[in-house]
């Protein structure tokens, strides 16, 4: 992004060419793209499970009675350090891409490089790793649980998770916690969710007909909205590149969710979203406490009720309406680090003494 304005010219090069397609197939979860002129959605394209979850967990050598995990990095450097505490009594963790050489502690199982994952993942009580399409479609398509660690300067991962969240599939991992092994509040407040999509999954044979089509000469209709769809994706592109790298984008609620102008999907209701559905259960004024109390003060309690709606509305998960304001302070904060809450036992005024006529208290 730094560096972007050197080469502008070769973008709008890019630009310029992709927009002479014929049309643009394009799936579920998508993130805006303006320079095609033609666009026809389609189901998601998922792979379909070969084998019952019976089979696989038999052939695992895991009862029913067990708690499956699958660790599931796919890409990612295969020297996980995975240690047997990190997983809660009653779970096994099934760890996808490690390396012939890495041995792992008890309760953790080494699958084949060659093993069909979609059996697995149907056969997984929920899945932990990064968003990408593969790992977000077949969670979506066989209603597994998806815990996600965010992936920094990744475009397309705001898009697809709003979408597994909006189905009520996804809880965010803080990468620290990933890494120092506090995984069970996050696998406990995935077994509470209840994963809801239920449209198309048929994505490789809607695309294999319309491509059938194509080579036939048939004439593939998009309904000849092209031209407010552009300017859709044109507006969601600018608050992309305006975006702060390493933050999720907004993404306006006119920005279509998983449902699409040719009727092929149908749209959910919105699921009333907080804090609460995107944080380890057990938290106390909406935050978890790591360190200190509250010692009965309202007003903290009030304070920290109002970081958590801030919060809200920088992740997009807030319905309520914010005052520009509102979200300039809300976005002062790194939502990934611990925050640190202090309460002074007067006002502090820092910039002069407009307070002390006022009735409160001042520190000067």
């Amino acid at each position: 992004m730094a560096a972007g304005h050197h080469h502008r010219s070769i973008v709008w090069q890019i630009a310029e060419d992709y927009s002479h397609c014929e049309l643009l197939i394009r799936l579920p979860g998508y993130c805006p793209m303006p320079a095609f002129r033609d666009v026809i959605d389609v189901p998601l394209l998922v792979r379909k499970v070969q084998r019952s979850k019976e089979e696989v967990r038999k052939e695992l050598g895991v009862g029913d009675d067990v708690k499956l995990l699958i660790f599931n990095f796919g890409g990612q450097p295969a020297g996980w350090s995975l240690k047997e505490e990190f997983l809660p009594p009653g779970w096994v963790c099934l760890v996808c891409g490690a390396s012939d050489k890495q041995s792992l502690p008890p309760r953790f199982i080494k699958l084949k490089k060659d093993v069909y994952t979609p059996d697995v993942i149907a056969a997984s009580d929920c899945m932990l790793g990064k968003i990408g399409y593969g790992t977000f479609s077949e969670a979506l398509a066989y209603k597994l649980p998806f815990i996600f660690v965010r992936r920094d300067y990744f475009n397309e991962e705001p898009f697809l998770r709003n979408m597994l969240e909006y189905y009520q599939g996804g809880v965010e991992m803080i990468r620290r916690d990933l890494l120092t092994g506090r995984w069970k509040p996050y696998l406990e407040r995935a077994l509470t969710l209840k994963p809801c999509y239920e449209g198309g999954i048929n994505g490789g044979e809607v695309v294999a007909q319309i491509l059938e089509d194509l080579a036939v000469g048939k004439t593939c209709a998009s309904h000849k909205i092209s031209g407010a769809r552009r300017l859709r994706d044109a507006i969601v592109l600018g608050y992309q590149l305006q975006g702060v790298p390493g933050r999720d984008v907004s993404i306006p609620d006119w920005y279509s969710l998983a449902e699409n102008e040719l009727g092929l999907l149908k749209a959910l209701p919105r699921a009333a979203t907080s804090l609460e559905n995107s944080l380890p259960a057990g938290q106390t004024g909406e935050f978890e406490i790591l360190h200190g109390d509250l010692k009965g003060f309202p007003d903290t309690q009030n304070f920290l009720a109002s970081l958590a709606s801030d919060m809200d509305s920088v992740l997009g998960h807030s319905p309520t309406h914010h005052t520009r304001e509102h979200m300039a302070a809300a976005a002062l904060f790194n939502w990934q680090e611990e925050i640190f809450v202090a309460r002074a036992p007067g006002r502090l005024d820092v910039m002069g003494g407009i307070a002390d006529y006022s009735g409160s208290l001042v520190l000067q």
